[in-house]
């Protein structure tokens, strides 16, 4: 089975999930919380991160995701909704919070 890394900054936490996992997959690996969630269905703003490495291994965002990111005032290709997110490869990412 293919496995990703996810590593979460500023902890440098790495979480080895699946692949297409979902982010949050996380809370089920490590005890720790370094990307909050909320609602899990895009619809709260809890999980907003900035993707630091590896966007292309996140999945591509939707249009909603990217309305409501906008609505956040984070618009752009540097910040996701975590619940949104599936892990296709390595990548790197903050909690919004910490940018």
């Amino acid at each position: 089975m293919t496995q990703y890394t996810l590593t979460i900054l500023p902890t440098g936490t790495k979480v080895v999930l699946p692949a297409k996992s979902r982010l949050t997959e996380i809370e089920f690996e490590i005890l720790q919380k370094p990307i909050p969630f909320g609602c899990r269905s895009g619809s709260c703003g809890v999980c907003v991160i900035e993707v630091l490495e590896g966007s292309d291994s996140l999945g591509q965002p939707d249009d909603n995701e990217l309305d409501f990111l906008e609505d956040l005032g984070r618009p752009g290709g540097d910040h996701r909704l975590a619940c949104q997110c599936r892990l296709y490869g390595n990548a790197k990412v903050r909690p919004a919070a910490d940018t």
